[in-house]
């Protein structure tokens, strides 16, 4: 089992930068791809960025591509989603997940936090 928890989020305004972690307890991190997924209201969750156990393959929704940056750190069982020039319509609940296999862009991972609330005010 791997427990995530999310945190970082909050209300935030357009233009703004936000630093998402999600802190992973359990099954040893380091063997696990990590995915930040997103859910808006009224709408379905969607892939927002993931990356490899090494750390070194990243891979973004297009959407993001250029202001969200994602990365691990396996020594203290995180990995981040940094995010710049928010806009409004990034507001959703963000969520972290851990796959066994590589990293994703559907929601086949073995594993989900309880998400984040990010909220941006135009």
């Amino acid at each position: 089992q791997v427990q995530l928890v999310e945190s970082g989020g909050g209300l935030v305004q357009a233009g703004g930068s936000l630093t998402l972690s999600c802190t992973a307890s359990g099954r040893t991190f380091s063997r696990y791809a990590m995915g930040w997924f997103r859910q808006a209201p009224g709408k379905e969750r969607e892939f927002v960025a993931a990356i490899a156990w090494t750390g070194f393959s990243k891979y973004y929704a297009d959407s993001v591509k250029g202001r969200f940056t994602i990365s691990r750190d396996n020594a203290k069982n995180t990995v981040s989603l940094q995010i710049n020039a928010l806009k409004p319509e990034d507001t959703a609940v963000y969520y972290c997940a851990a796959t066994s296999q590589g990293p994703r862009e559907t929601s086949e991972y073995d594993y989900w936090g309880q998400g984040t609330q990010v909220t941006v005010s135009s």
